[in-house]
């Protein structure tokens, strides 16, 4: 499966670059896991770690999921993953984790969040989070890319440790 990744303009106003970097590193996480089977997307880093490919898609969606249905649009969507019982469910579980269902919902998330984005008249809107602090969508779309950014680095070591493919 090849995946093209957006690349984010060189010129272009702040709501269009920050989407761009954004998509970018959505693409560049789905490219890390492309190819590769179930067992290899479920493949932990290295003991004592549970951290997977896999765990880092069900960990990004409901992070997509958290900050722009719940924070943005004050929607209720609890996380999929998540539980204050189970706080690693997104990494630890993985084993018996479907892989397609995982993709397609961390896919639906970031359609959501597209939806939700497009939908908001200004990056100065605000949103609500948990602990009633007010975020705006500028800070919520660059606390996406460093989350994506900071997950993509672990993608990247455990790609390579799976098959020694390389690449930004």
């Amino acid at each position: 499966m090849t995946i093209e990744r957006t690349e984010a303009p060189q010129e272009a106003d702040e709501r269009t670059t920050l989407l761009g970097f954004l998509d970018f590193q959505r693409d560049t996480l789905a490219w890390k896991c492309s190819g590769l089977d179930h067992d290899q997307l479920r493949t932990r880093a290295v003991p004592p770690s549970t951290l997977s490919l896999l765990g880092l898609v069900r960990h990004m969606s409901d992070v997509e999921r958290g900050w722009f249905r719940r924070t943005l649009a004050g929607e209720d969507a609890p996380a999929r993953y998540w539980s204050t019982d189970d706080p690693d469910s997104d990494f630890d579980n993985v084993d018996t984790a479907d892989v397609d269902e995982s993709f397609a919902l961390w896919h639906a998330e970031c359609d959501r969040a597209r939806e939700l984005v497009a939908a908001t008249p200004s990056l100065d809107v605000t949103g609500t989070q948990r602990d009633g602090n007010k975020v705006s969508l500028r800070w919520i779309l660059v606390h996406m890319i460093e989350e994506y950014a900071r997950h993509n680095g672990h993608a990247d070591l455990l790609r390579e440790r799976l098959d020694g493919a390389t690449g930004e």
